[in-house]
């Protein structure tokens, strides 16, 4: 992958962590509980990973075969998720990237979660 290129995804990853930790602490009741569901059941309601990883996709225009290899490309040292092959090799690819992206969003917010829990205020 080009420098630029691993710029433009670490950029996306970022930004994806960043709204989803926030989404994640105000419709769960701060960064704790909100952990423990994303680890527990990522598409539990009030968490549903799989819907903002595909707003992710959307919104960032990778909801296509060239998006899904952008993304793989990205991620070529993780480990493959397991996808059952599907109709088309474009849809194989799609699933596997959202598949593969989701697991590094939940970690990458569940650490995220957690260090602002351990930097949340305390009040007596």
């Amino acid at each position: 992958m080009n420098p630029h290129e691993r710029q433009q995804f670490d950029i996306l990853l970022e930004l994806a962590v960043g709204r989803y930790a926030e989404r994640l602490i105000q419709r769960n009741d701060g960064p704790e509980r909100a952990r423990h569901l994303l680890l527990e059941d990522p598409d539990a309601p009030g968490v549903w990973l799989s819907d903002f990883v595909d707003a992710v996709f959307q919104d960032a225009l990778l909801d296509n075969t060239a998006g899904a290899c952008f993304v793989l490309g990205a991620l070529e040292r993780r480990p493959s998720p397991v996808v059952a092959p599907l109709g088309t090799i474009g849809e194989t690819l799609a699933a596997s990237a959202r598949r593969a992206f989701a697991a590094l969003l939940q970690s990458k917010t569940a650490e995220e979660l957690a260090r602002r829990g351990n930097y949340q205020a305390v009040i007596p």
